[in-house]
């Protein structure tokens, strides 16, 4: 019994392509590129059917904890941009 793939590719052909992608690229590169193939094909399907993407999850530090947020705004009461960039604090308004 003959197995053939997609193309008329049987068994022994994939094997042997699979073993020249191992050579030309090396062991650790392999699940590198394809990992971003599976990402390309899954942003085309995306992009085929309309779907918006899903949020990256949050990257994980060496220890294994959630980062803690960092603040990406500066606060609403710092009137210049050399306000904020110095760090300075931003005065309290009067109540």
């Amino acid at each position: 019994m003959t197995v053939t793939f997609a193309y008329g590719f049987g068994t022994q052909e994939l094997l042997i392509i699979g073993g020249l992608v191992i050579l030309l690229f090396g062991g650790a590169k392999v699940p590198e590129l394809m990992r971003g193939l599976g990402q390309g094909i899954r942003e085309f399907k995306n992009s085929v059917d309309g779907v918006e993407p899903t949020p990256a999850p949050a990257p994980r530090t060496t220890e294994g904890a959630a980062a803690t947020p960092v603040e990406s705004a500066a606060s609403p009461a710092a009137t210049s941009p050399a306000d904020a960039a110095s760090g300075a604090a931003p005065e309290k308004p009067a109540p």
